[in-house]
């Protein structure tokens, strides 16, 4: 892959990535429609997975970011263990499990904290239970809407550039 086409590729996932956040909001849904979309590898069944990681699980805040969550999710759809190879001679799963783990690490890097409270204190300045109506609505009143799609702009891209670094896409 030509290193001009790779940029475009990682611009419109962070693009897409950008305003599904906006427009849609569920981190996860987001990460999984900008990155499937960007490289044409939709599959609508792990797009209605990622609906219940939104908010650090559940809205819950506790788990790790909805953005992240997606990503794992769309690297486990191209290389994950398949349910009539639940014994996974070859391994792949350790494969899935060492993409996963780059993915955190770039995040990380990038984000500079992992769970949704964290993301939460890093973008807005303090974590919110988005479970309580009170809070969702300071959530919001205090730029959730700008800061949190660029979370999801920032993990659809660091998502599509694993994926072109490793070679994953269907055919490559």
């Amino acid at each position: 892959m030509v290193k001009a086409e790779r940029e475009t590729l990682l611009e419109r996932a962070y693009r897409s990535g950008l305003e599904c956040g906006r427009i849609y909001r569920g981190c996860s849904q987001c990460v999984v429609a900008a990155v499937q979309d960007t490289l044409n590898i939709r599959d609508d069944a792990v797009f209605k997975a990622a609906t219940g990681l939104a908010g650090g699980i559940g809205l819950s805040g506790m788990g790790p970011c909805g953005a992240l969550s997606g990503g794992v999710l769309i690297l486990s759809q191209l290389v994950g263990r398949e349910r009539t190879r639940i014994e996974d001679p070859e391994n792949i799963r350790f494969l899935s499990y060492d993409l996963a783990y780059e993915l955190i690490q770039a995040f990380l890097e990038d984000i500079g904290a992992f769970s949704c409270r964290d993301v939460q204190m890093k973008v807005l300045g303090r974590p919110y239970f988005l479970r309580d109506p009170e809070e969702k609505q300071k959530f919001d009143a205090e730029g959730s809407r700008e800061k949190c799609p660029e979370v999801v702009g920032r993990a659809s891209r660091m998502t599509v550039r694993i994926i072109l670094e490793h070679g994953l896409l269907p055919g490559s």
